[in-house]
Parts: C-alpha cells; sequence; structure tokens
C-alpha cells in the first residue's frame, strides 16, 4: 500500500495541494514575498544565503509533515473503515 500511496501523494495530492486558488493564499503569498524582500534589503549576501538555506529547510521539514499527515491520514481512514464494516456483522 506504501506505493500506491507514494503515486498517489506524487501525481495527485501534491500537484492539486499546491495551486494557489484562493484570496487567502493569494493574500498570504504576497505577504510572504514583501517580506521576503524586506529581509533582503536589511541583509548582507552571505546572511541571505544563510536565511534562504534555512527557510528551504523549513519548507522541507513542512512539506515531509504535510506527506506524513496525509498518510497517516489514508491508515486512519481506512482503519476506520474496516472497523464499521466488522461492527456491521
Amino acid at each position: 500500500m506504501g506505493m500506491t500511496l507514494e503515486k498517489l501523494w506524487h501525481e495527485y495530492i501534491y500537484s492539486e495541494c499546491s495551486q494557489i486558488n484562493s484570496e487567502e493564499e493569494k493574500g498570504l503569498i504576497r505577504k510572504v514575498a514583501k517580506l521576503h524582500e524586506k529581509a533582503n534589503t536589511l541583509l548582507n549576501e552571505k546572511q541571505k544565503s544563510a536565511t534562504d538555506e534555512y527557510v528551504d529547510a523549513l519548507y522541507d521539514v513542512q512539506a515531509l509533515y504535510a506527506k506524513k499527515a496525509f498518510f497517516k491520514g489514508c491508515e486512519f481512514a481506512l482503519s476506520f473503515l474496516l472497523e464499521i464494516k466488522n461492527l456491521n456483522y
């Protein structure tokens, strides 16, 4: 089942969830862009590089947690459905 979840995550869920559709999402993206621009004006090149690496690592951690939550949610849904099926007999 792990391979199926991996395929679902990479080929559908991740691409669907990464789309920016709502005004709330667009507003947050604009806010992030403005804050990034502001920070870049205050930092030298070495500081910018270190900050960018830090932010990239945070994105990696967040993506890992999102994937883990998706997998755990699928596992929960399946176990819940199986439990309900067993209760009906």
